[in-house]
């Protein structure tokens, strides 16, 4: 049965296993979470489960919104999240997500928001080589340099490593280890790092293995 949640993360520490060995984690605050609406093949086209995450006051959410939330009979929520999942037919509207859904040994695919940088040059952004930092080299140590073009092709190629806006991306972290669970905290820990500041959005799902 395919599972899904959306948290926080809430940061990373060091547990350690039974033969003492450190576990770098990821600690994720996840749910409860509320299923929205289920939408059918028959109705939509395909079939898909809308859960949403984190109680909001009224004036803080559209009208639309609180009408869609109001309509399904479920508290007005910040985040909605729609999931394909494989048996949609096993969640109700109204139903509870909590974090125990998952258990400790359960792989999950991890995505969120990596954390913004900022405009940056070609060496942060892309790893680049620097200019020889010998007499007369300055003052374009860092630069892109040439861009290779000529009157033919007379333009620069996509796919150039430039300067520009790095980071704050959607990026998918996957097969990362369910490590423990703490339903009454509502937290699971992660093998590993999770892409996104402390209290950033994320969302889990479990690993899909390949046919």
């Amino acid at each position: 049965m395919d599972k899904a949640i959306i948290g926080r993360k809430a940061g990373m520490t060091q547990i350690f296993d039974e033969n003492g060995k450190v576990i770098p984690v990821t600690v994720i605050e996840a749910g409860p979470c509320v299923v929205v609406r289920k939408k059918t093949q028959e109705t939509d086209g395909y079939t898909s489960v809308q859960i949403g995450f984190a109680e909001i006051e009224a004036r803080k959410l559209p009208k639309p919104e609180q009408g869609h939330l109001q309509k399904a009979g479920v508290p007005l929520l910040k985040y909605l999240k729609e999931f394909k999942l494989s048996e949609p037919d096993k969640y109700n509207v109204g139903d509870q997500i909590k974090a125990d859904v998952f258990a400790a040994g359960d792989r999950v695919d991890i995505t969120g928001v990596s954390k913004g940088k900022g405009y940056q040059g070609v060496v942060k952004r892309w790893g680049a080589s620097r200019g020889r930092m010998s007499h007369g080299g300055g003052p374009v140590h860092r630069h892109q340099g040439s861009m290779g073009a000529n009157s033919s092709p007379s333009r620069v190629f996509p796919g150039k490593i430039m300067p520009g806006h790095m980071g704050a991306e959607q990026v998918t972290i996957l097969n990362l280890d369910v490590v423990k669970v703490d339903p009454e905290l509502n937290l699971i820990a992660v093998r590993g790092a999770v892409p996104g500041p402390k209290g950033g959005l994320v969302y889990l799902r479990n690993t899909v293995k390949n046919a």
